[in-house]
């Protein structure tokens, strides 16, 4: 084995025990330059085995790892996520909420910031982490439960989610590309789109390693996204689509250093669907 496919698998290795590390951690590891670390990172990008983040990286999860494993992951930047979703609902009465672990992260924060209202659910783990707060009128879907995603669906969540409106909707997405948001379930893309149809604004909420990412499920162009809430700012094509369809970004400040062109707009809004 080569030096650097020794070195790669090294970095492999180490991502395994810890699946988020910056550069310069890797580098100490395994007494390298950050540079050449910065070099095997593009290589195992291209290869599909990591994907990269904000001064470092992690492993690249399969469509079939569980929420819970990844809500291990990259806990600080879904919790900046979470607290730019939460100060952007306003002064918000009713939320539908899809599922994943940057969506749950943002329902503990809702719990904290909100009192008063109500959030229909699909997902358990949204449900107990609003259910911290007593004042919340939690609504859960019935459906047919995925265990690997802690969510229900099928046709009885649809039906379900048909019969309510909402002021917004708080949506993860497994990748984003300059088409929309998608999902690495079709019945959770399903479910999705649902929440959207029933909803007056809608926000996608994906850290930055779901950029240009492409999955089974397209649930969503951005003409139906009012706003993308990430850890880092878009750029090329990406960016120019969700520009181009008037979706609006929010991007954590201190998360994103280095965009010169953040900004924290006021979403536009689609009328209001007709009561069930």
């Amino acid at each position: 084995m080569s030096k650097k496919a020794t070195r790669q698998q090294g970095i492999i290795s180490l991502l395994t025990e810890q699946p988020t590390l910056r550069i310069s951690e890797i580098a100490q590891h395994l007494d390298v330059t950050t540079e050449t670390i910065r070099r095997d990172f593009r290589e195992l990008t291209e290869m599909g085995r990591i994907d990269r983040m904000y001064g470092g990286a992690l492993l690249r999860p399969g469509p079939d790892s569980n929420v819970a494993q990844r809500s291990d992951l990259l806990i600080d930047e879904r919790s900046a996520i979470a607290r730019q979703a939460s100060q952007a609902l306003g002064d918000v009465q009713t939320i539908m909420m899809g599922s994943g672990a940057t969506t749950i992260h943002a329902a503990r924060r809702i719990a904290l910031d909100f009192n008063n209202i109500t959030v229909i659910v699909h997902s358990i783990g949204a449900a107990a982490a609003l259910a911290a707060n007593p004042t919340i009128n939690v609504l859960m879907a019935p459906g047919i439960y995925h265990a690997g995603e802690g969510a229900m669906h099928g046709v009885q969540t649809v039906e379900f989610l048909d019969r309510y409106n909402a002021d917004w909707c708080i949506l993860s997405a497994s990748g984003i590309a300059p088409d929309g948001p998608s999902d690495a379930l079709i019945e959770g893309a399903e479910v999705y789109s649902a929440m959207i149809r029933r909803s007056q604004k809608c926000m996608v909420l994906v850290d930055s390693s779901k950029f240009n990412r492409l999955f089974v499920a397209r649930y969503a162009d951005w003409s139906e996204v009012d706003l993308l809430v990430s850890n880092q700012s878009p750029s090329g094509d990406l960016r120019k689509a969700i520009e181009l369809a008037n979706s609006k970004i929010i991007v954590d400040e201190q998360a994103d250093l280095t965009d010169p062109q953040k900004h924290i707009p006021t979403p536009h809004s689609r009328p209001l669907p007709a009561a069930f």
